[in-house]
């Protein structure tokens, strides 16, 4: 018995000690938590306290408090201190301890309250069959598809997100008035998220290449045409109707003579004859088939073999230029240039060898002093690893030490990633700050891309706060390692305006910390944010291929429905995402019946049938 009470009042010591150092860090960063918004008071303190806890492998005090059948405080995050007075209060039960209540910065009751009034505040009120909520991205034809918007809503959207790296004013604009509209006509409340481009180190321009369509009607595995490809025929300013492959500029004097069933014929670039087949006319253009593979380019001559019509031949009109990309494969070089020249592939002699490297320009020339030889350098979501070999003030050089074994395909506005470089760059562009004025005027959210440091979310709420837009919300994207690293601080700049969110931006977040770490961290961000009391959006890849291609992937669905623990859940754009926000609507009204956060929900089994065994 006396060996039970010393390891009960060992317990009790380890308890008390966590207790006084989660109050001692509340103190040591009062000045910090004095700067918060009053609605975010007690969230800051808790977070303090856990980041205290956290501090300490508390694995083998989890394994003793399990044994005594207490709290293993595994689920402490949103209310620290009062877990650990539960725990406390118990373990004096069992022995000679006379009971304490200690000040709480927040109770059990209140943990769930303030995170959904803050949830609430953010991403508006909560729906009506589920807690998550569903953010969409819009695709740019949402500024002219009404019904798209409708048909978002009702199957379960609560916030659209319009990405400013796209599009511009006047779309943006069209697509919030008809966000508007849709939620006036169906009663179902949207905010509208916008998104911040933010210092995104991307690869430059290409060099130009022929102006030229490659057009290749469907065929199947033994190479026969099973679907011809439909062609839109009409002068430059008469853009083409839904689901057409390609679109040749031509006169309207000459498009006005076709008719129907009309042939119209051409030599295509590899000397290939081929012919079109007018299928139908409109007022402003006409479709036509095309049923073999055909490389179109600027000015190529178009016939007719008909009598009857005045101009027999005209020119195709101009087309848009191509791009070959760069590829590139294992040990090959990639020179990075400060100076916006467009890239280029490799040159090589007759005998094979190398005359000049593959190069390529990239958008922030801040980096070239920032990087060191032998750090990893990764482009493209990490489809592309590389080591830097050479820096100097012009150039990188890089050797290539991942690629696909027939060479991988680097494109113009792909994604540069220095994981181990401490990249110092300012947290807002000047186009960012362009952007800002829209955004404060027409969004109740301004997502923050690429957040790394604290002096980052004052400049933006300083720019707010000039723009005199205390209704705009603030969000971070957590996307790189830096950002994860100074995420305490981060969270406790955010507070300093209310209501607050952080959004996990999985894919840069992944190449930047690593693949296999990516579960770690999404689960710390998660935690910590359950602490602070701030609601998390949880993005990238959420059913992808059910948007893009109408059918989900198993991993897909599991990791959709693990999305559950946040509170809102983002859907990127496609051709099928009204569907893929049906399927996760359903995914997780179902969930949320067996998890709440990290607590798993013991309602009864519907799979084990105990009568059938019986029988």
């Amino acid at each position: 018995m006396q060996q039970d009470d010393n390891q009960l009042e060992e317990l009790i010591n380890q308890i008390d000690s966590l207790h006084e150092e989660a109050v001692a860090l509340e103190q040591k960063f009062s000045p910090a938590v004095e700067k918060v918004h009053p609605n975010f008071r007690k969230s800051a303190q808790n977070l303090l306290h856990y980041l205290s806890l956290r501090k300490h492998d508390m694995r083998n005090l989890q394994e003793n408090l399990s044994q005594l059948g207490l709290s293993s405080l595994g689920r402490a995050e949103g209310h620290v201190l009062a877990s650990l007075q539960a725990v406390r209060n118990q373990l004096c039960h069992l022995t000679a301890c006379t009971p304490t209540e200690k000040h709480l910065a927040v109770s059990f009751h209140e943990n769930g309250v303030l995170l959904d009034a803050n949830t609430e505040a953010l991403l508006g009120p909560h729906p009506e069959k589920r807690s998550t909520r569903i953010m969409v991205t819009l695709p740019s034809e949402a500024a002219e598809d009404y019904d798209l918007l409708l048909r978002l809503l009702k199957a379960g959207m609560n916030c659209a997100r319009i990405n400013c790296a796209h599009d511009n004013e006047k779309v943006w604009l069209q697509m919030v008035q008809l966000i508007h509209k849709a939620s006036e006509e169906t009663g179902i409340e949207c905010k509208v998220l916008m998104d911040l481009m933010g210092p995104k180190l991307r690869t430059g321009p290409l060099k130009e290449g022929p102006k030229l369509v490659t057009i290749r009607p469907m065929q199947n595995n033994l190479g026969q045409t099973t679907e011809a490809a439909n062609i839109w025929l009409a002068p430059p300013d008469a853009p083409p109707p839904a689901n057409m492959d390609a679109w040749l500029p031509v006169p309207a004097e000459w498009m006005a003579q076709l008719q129907e069933n009309d042939k119209i014929f051409f030599t295509d670039t590899r000397s290939r004859k081929r012919s079109f087949s007018v299928l139908k006319k409109q007022s402003n253009g006409v479709i036509a088939h095309l049923f073999k593979s055909s490389y179109i380019t600027t000015g190529m001559k178009l016939r007719i073999k008909n009598k009857s019509v005045a101009t027999r031949t005209t020119e195709v009109g101009e087309l848009p230029p191509t791009f070959a990309p760069i590829i590139l494969k294992k040990d090959n070089l990639l020179v990075l240039t400060r100076e916006l020249i467009p890239g280029e592939p490799a040159l090589y002699d007759d005998q094979g060898h190398v005359v000049q490297p593959a190069h390529i320009s990239c958008t922030l020339p801040e980096v070239f002093s920032q990087v060191k030889e032998g750090q990893p350098i990764l482009f493209d979501d990490g489809k592309i690893e590389g080591q830097i070999q050479e820096v100097n003030k012009n150039a990188i050089v890089v050797k290539i030490t991942y690629a696909s074994p027939t060479g991988s395909k680097l494109r113009d506005d792909k994604g540069i990633n220095l994981p181990e470089s401490k990249i110092r760059l300012n947290g807002m562009t000047e186009k960012d700050k362009q952007d800002l004025k829209f955004v404060a005027r027409h969004a109740d959210i301004v997502n923050f891309s690429f957040v790394n440091y604290v002096e980052d979310v004052e400049a933006l709420h300083h720019e707010l706060d000039e723009l005199q837009a205390d209704n705009v919300s603030v969000m971070l994207k957590i996307e790189t390692k830096e950002g994860f690293r100074n995420l305490p601080h981060l969270l406790l700049a955010s507070m300093k305006r209310y209501p607050a969110g952080i959004m996990i931006a999985r894919g840069d977040l992944a190449v930047e910390c690593g693949f296999l770490r990516l579960a770690e961290v999404q689960e710390e961000i998660l935690w910590l944010c359950e602490a602070a009391h701030i609601p998390v959006v949880w993005a990238t890849q959420v059913l992808e291929t059910l948007a893009k291609k109408g059918r989900p992937s198993r991993a897909e669905i599991t990791d959709a429905a693990m999305a559950q623990r946040a509170d809102c859940v983002m859907l990127n754009k496609g051709p099928h995402v009204v569907q893929a926000v049906e399927l996760l609507h359903d995914i997780m009204v179902r969930m949320q019946e067996h998890q709440h956060k990290k607590t798993s929900m013991l309602r009864s089994l519907h799979v084990s049938d105990l009568e059938a065994l019986q029988e």
